[in-house]
């Protein structure tokens, strides 16, 4: 792939970001559906999508809880542009709320979600700790954090993405990190699940992780 491109899976931006994102709406596909079959979403939760992109979830979120409010953030401005395209209709309903920001500081008040999720996004959270423990202080009482990563950080894996790896400066977890991650943030009830993929979109056999843990 175009390193420029591959620069873009990061922090989107210009035409190379636009492209990107088109690619990942498609590539993480099944991905998402496979990790969202592990939540339970209430017609009226209050869900939050960090990292969000060009907006797919957070449509399919709209969906999930239609009665409830969908908020998708992200700190480029590229990706938060195309969210909004994606998601006009709900946004002007006032069901979807896009905006720009950073993992480490949240613009919501406290307690304000029933979920806060992250698809293919922890990898790049500047303060990985510290920014768990920011979601969960926007995190109702009894609220849950969903990550789903499309690489497990095993060996394979690692050496599957390492030019990746090395370009982005990626940090891809272990099951084991991932949720003893969630614990040393002050997060209970840690369940991780993996999948071995054989995606066709992504030409990948990486192992994918999700982990949720709750408030």
């Amino acid at each position: 792939m175009d390193e420029k491109l591959i620069k873009n899976a990061r922090k989107p931006e210009g035409e190379y970001g636009e492209k990107m994102i088109e690619r990942m709406n498609k590539s993480h596909e099944s991905l998402a559906q496979w990790g969202v079959s592990h939540l339970d979403i209430g017609s009226s939760d209050i869900i939050l999508d960090i990292g969000c992109g060009g907006g797919i979830n957070v449509q399919r979120f709209s969906n999930m809880a239609p009665e409830g409010k969908i908020y998708g953030l992200d700190y480029s401005e590229v990706s938060v542009e195309k969210s909004k395209e994606l998601n006009k209709d709900i946004i002007e309903k006032g069901q979807v709320e896009i905006d720009q920001g950073s993992v480490s500081e949240l613009p919501y008040d406290d307690e304000t979600f029933d979920l806060v999720t992250g698809f293919e996004t922890v990898y790049f959270w500047p303060d990985f700790i510290n920014d768990l423990k920011e979601v969960k202080r926007v995190l109702k009482k009894g609220g849950s954090i969903f990550i789903c990563n499309e690489a497990s950080g095993s060996n394979e894996d690692k050496e599957l993405m390492e030019d990746h790896i090395n370009l982005l400066g990626m940090k891809v977890f272990t099951e084991d990190e991932l949720g003893d991650s969630l614990i040393e943030a002050g997060f209970n009830e840690v369940l991780t699940f993996t999948k071995e993929s054989n995606d066709k979109l992504t030409h990948k056999d990486t192992d994918w992780l999700c982990a949720i843990a709750r408030k």
